[in-house]
């Protein structure tokens, strides 16, 4: 019942659409700015170090996922009526990773338990780039599919920190590919696009230090995204 509402609802939003163009001229542009409101899903992948299989503390290493949020602002350039680019500028994310440990001997003086979790909370400046591939708009309504290329710096990275005991250190900066598909919906004043995509860092941003035990048998850490995106554009 609920998907036949659903169906009958888009059906004569679809035809009210066809019949009223919105922005007809919008597709002219050659700029257009937005806003970008953002969640994600986050998480890391991790290789161990060979020091892993010759540890006698630290039993199992795993991801956890995590959510986050983030804002943003979206510059679009016009370069023909099937292609754009796009540069998200500035981008800010909050997020919260963390690795799952199994300790075999865990050190209650540190607040340590067998079975624990380490947190590395992180704010991303970040400045996508990236390539859209619009299809044919039909009414107030198109499809279009992008894909680009991240660089991003933690503000709040600890890589240089002395007091790192309690968590994993991560470098500042990371390099990363983006790929996604989004809908762009026609307003009377706006557009509205709703978008997904992966977003997988390829740097190692893992700060290995040898002293800590958290650390030492871990070898690469990259990050893991998927983003939600919630975007209006004049």
């Amino acid at each position: 019942m609920v998907c036949a509402l659903f169906l009958g609802i888009s059906t004569g939003a679809t035809a009210q659409l066809r019949n009223t163009l919105n922005m007809p001229d919008n597709d002219d542009k050659w700029y257009h700015i937005g806003i970008v409101i953002m969640g994600t899903s986050n998480r890391f992948q991790i290789s161990q170090h060979p020091r892993f299989l010759q540890s006698d503390s630290v039993m199992v290493t795993n991801p956890n996922n995590s959510f986050g949020f983030g804002i943003g602002g979206m510059h679009t350039f016009r370069i023909s009526n099937r292609f754009e680019a796009r540069v998200v500028f500035p981008q800010l994310l909050f997020v919260n990773k963390s690795i799952n440990y199994q300790l075999k001997y865990a050190d209650g003086g540190n607040d340590e338990k067998p079975v624990m979790d380490q947190n590395v909370e992180s704010i991303l400046l970040g400045v996508p780039v990236q390539l859209k591939l619009k299809s044919d708009r039909i009414g107030n309504f198109r499809v279009y599919m992008m894909g680009g290329v991240k660089y991003e710096t933690d503000l709040s990275s600890k890589a240089n920190s002395r007091n790192a005991e309690n968590f994993v250190k991560l470098r500042k900066s990371d390099f990363g590919i983006e790929a996604g598909i989004g809908f762009n919906f026609y307003n009377k004043m706006f557009i509205f696009s709703p978008e997904i995509k992966i977003s997988n860092g390829i740097s190692n941003v893992h700060a290995r230090d040898e002293n800590l035990k958290f650390s030492n048998v871990i070898d690469r850490v990259q990050s893991r995204q998927i983003i939600f995106s919630i975007i209006f554009e004049g």
